[in-house]
């Protein structure tokens, strides 16, 4: 019982971590080479596709055309993007004005030898064998690839969110000492005037409780 509680935690808080790794922005120092829209057939990788432009009426279709924007890092590895809106929905980027960005990232196309280098700010995964690109949220130029970038937003965001998560631990804790804590004493001793009519059983119960006591 205690290895199922400790998987239950596990699996719980590596969903949350992923969550949050996939929605929180990122920031990368890119050179973009090409800005293009592809058409795409959406397949069982459609849940990590946005939705199409705001504003366009009609149902999703199993393909539509979306932006695209090819670039290299500084070390000279590739790295594709998509520029697609989010509207109202998930994650809450708000995020209404694709094509002015595609604009902007075509403007900022640059060469091998005369190098724009930008920040590109996006959310999201890159994964080739699903054919996952990252969303690009917006872009600024920068003077050089060797720009120091401080994660504002999600230093502030964590932090908050690790204080409400303890204050309500904190207050878990309280009200299982308070409440549930007497109740789980109180079954165990009604097992344990049980006796061996329980037997073993019993034993596991009793260590299965115990194992969800405040310490």
């Amino acid at each position: 019982m205690v290895y199922v509680k400790w998987a239950f935690i596990i699996v719980f808080w590596g969903l949350i971590a992923s969550v949050l790794e996939y929605t929180l922005p990122q920031q990368d120092v890119v050179r973009i080479v090409k800005t293009e829209v592809r058409r795409v057939d959406f397949g069982e990788n459609s849940i990590f596709w946005a939705q199409q432009d705001t504003g366009q009426e009609g149902a999703q279709t199993v393909n539509r055309d979306v932006r695209f924007v090819e670039t290299f890092r500084p070390n000279g590895k590739p790295r594709v993007y998509r520029n697609e809106d989010t509207g109202w929905g998930w994650p809450p980027y708000f995020k209404l004005d694709s094509s002015n960005l595609q604009a902007e990232l075509t403007n900022l196309v640059s060469t091998a030898d005369n190098p724009q280098w930008v920040v590109l700010r996006h959310y999201g995964w890159r994964n080739q064998l699903m054919s996952i690109f990252p969303n690009a949220v917006s872009v600024r130029p920068v003077d050089s690839p060797d720009v120091r970038l401080i994660p504002w937003f999600n230093i502030i965001f964590l932090t908050v969110l690790a204080a409400l998560i303890w204050a309500i631990w904190v207050r878990w804790r309280r009200f299982r000492a308070a409440r549930v804590d007497p109740v789980i004493e109180n079954v165990e001793d009604g097992l344990y005037a049980a006796g061996d009519a329980i037997g073993e059983q019993s034993s596991r119960f009793k260590k299965w409780l115990n194992s969800w006591k405040s310490k």
